[in-house]
């Protein structure tokens, strides 16, 4: 009764094709639209796993690309047809790609997503298309949290191919290439923002990260030197600043809250104030939902509201 009441996945919502069909929905439907093909058998474990990626991501694609199923159980008259054309169905799942009537690339067995998601993109790009901005976006943004940087680096720069003034589309290559540690590189693409957009928000918050990572990476040779005058003069606040962007450019994100955190507990106004200020920096550096963020403005709000 629970089960029935709360099923264990959703129902497919792609076409079933079989020998009836299968011309008019994938061969000739393909003359104008990209149509994948799964063939697949209720049966097969493997096939259990790959359907419902491969529908989340063909769904993405906003009606770009078709996708069809082919039951090789219920119509080996069909598939045993296609074997003797040359397509090697023999070992299920199998997804066959069919553009403008001719089959263009397939997919064998089980992938991961991201392999799943390269063979669509790439049948996206054979007909002339691509993905959706916005889905390559989440996709980028996805990427370069997990740091697949190249990845990363790729997608954004598919959406400034597509929209050229997308502000995201920049913020984020600016971002993938600090995380790459390539200064070069951010600043070449800082340079090439259209001037339309140089003032939105996120243009201006990767490039408040790109001049920290610069001021941070200018400082980080000298950690050591800073730390020993620390020693001297422990509740020197002009220090502890340093140290603290020395510390960002190194990664170091929790130390170099708590530096900048350590000046506030100590002086709430003067220095404090500054300390403040620069934190905010980091934050809109790093990000709203980086975890130091979000630990080092907890502990904000506790010195500040205490």
């Amino acid at each position: 009764m629970t089960e029935a009441l709360f099923p264990s996945s959703s129902p497919s919502r792609t076409m079933e094709v079989d020998q009836s069909n299968f011309m008019e929905q994938v061969v000739e439907a393909s003359r104008n639209t990209p149509v994948l093909v799964e063939f697949w058998a209720a049966s097969s474990a493997s096939c259990k796993k790959l359907s419902p990626v491969l529908e989340k991501l063909v769904q993405t694609t906003e009606g770009r690309v078709k996708l069809v199923r082919l039951d090789v159980t219920a119509n080996r008259p069909l598939v045993s047809q296609l074997v003797q054309m040359g397509l090697p169905i023999q070992s299920i799942p199998v997804v066959v790609a069919f553009w403008q009537g001719q089959v263009r690339d397939l997919l064998q067995g089980v992938q991961p997503e991201s392999g799943i998601r390269a063979f669509i993109e790439q049948l996206l790009k054979d007909s002339g298309q691509a993905m959706p901005v916005a889905e390559q976006l989440k996709m980028a943004d996805s990427a370069l949290k997990e740091g697949e940087l190249a990845e990363a680096t790729n997608l954004y720069a598919a959406v400034l191919e597509s929209e050229p003034e997308h502000p995201a589309g920049w913020g984020g290559l600016i971002r993938c290439m600090i995380a790459m540690d390539d200064p070069e590189g951010a600043e070449e693409a800082a340079s090439q923002i259209p001037e339309s957009i140089g003032g939105e928000p996120l243009i201006t918050s990767a490039l408040s990260s790109l001049k920290l990572y610069q001021e941070g990476r200018d400082s980080a040779g000298r950690i050591d030197e800073i730390r020993q005058k620390l020693e001297q003069s422990p509740d020197d606040a002009a220090l502890q600043t340093e140290l603290a962007k020395a510390l960002n450019g190194t990664g170091q994100r929790e130390e170099a809250a708590q530096r900048l955190l350590d000046i506030i507990a100590r002086d709430r106004e003067g220095a404090g104030q500054a300390a403040r200020a620069e934190l905010l920096k980091f934050f809109e550096a790093w990000g709203m939902a980086d975890p130091a963020t979000l630990a080092a403005r907890r502990k904000l709000s506790s010195l500040l509201f205490s």
